[in-house]
């Protein structure tokens, strides 16, 4: 692969809401887990076991560290396009331009056309995105689609100016 990147970006999930959400669930399950094991006191009118209790708090936490690696990589080369979603792609995918048929920076809607964020999509047309309305609309020569998130448009539509019209 080739080595000096002309575009890169990195994204992560900062949606408050996911933090919240998230940091609440992990602060009641280590709460009951201190109320319960520390203090012998049972969480709750139907405590769980003190193993389920343990296997929960480890739960919760383990989604916690998945959501905090999580990670959108986006690199522009003068021969292609690679991108990873970390830790679900643990391998770089790499697309050649001469493999496009078209590609287009464009405002999408992800709940409506995705249904969400993260690696999503249906068949033949995916997505990879974080957040954000605003994606690089890659249409290969075989028919199938990516659409790939990206917070920095003004810069990537400058990158990818010379590359449009192969």
């Amino acid at each position: 692969m080739e080595t000096h990147a002309l575009f890169t970006e990195k994204q992560r999930f900062n949606q408050w809401w996911i933090w919240v959400i998230l940091l609440s669930v992990n602060a009641v399950m280590i709460y009951g887990l201190v109320q319960q094991i520390v203090f012998k006191k049972p969480f709750g009118d139907n405590p769980a076991s003190d193993g389920g209790i343990i296997f929960g708090a480890f739960m919760c936490s383990l989604i916690l560290a998945v959501f905090l690696s999580f990670r959108l990589e986006t690199r522009i080369y003068k021969g292609g396009i690679a991108v990873r979603f970390f830790p679900l792609q643990l391998k770089t995918r790499y697309f050649a331009f001469d493999d496009l048929a078209s590609m287009e920076i464009r405002e999408y809607k992800p709940i409506m056309e995705y249904g969400g964020w993260g690696i999503r999509g249906f068949g033949s047309n995916r997505a990879l995105n974080v957040r954000g309305k605003i994606g690089l609309q890659l249409i290969f020569k075989n028919g199938q689609k990516l659409l790939i998130g990206t917070q920095k448009r003004e810069e990537l539509e400058k990158v990818l100016a010379p590359f449009k019209n192969r």
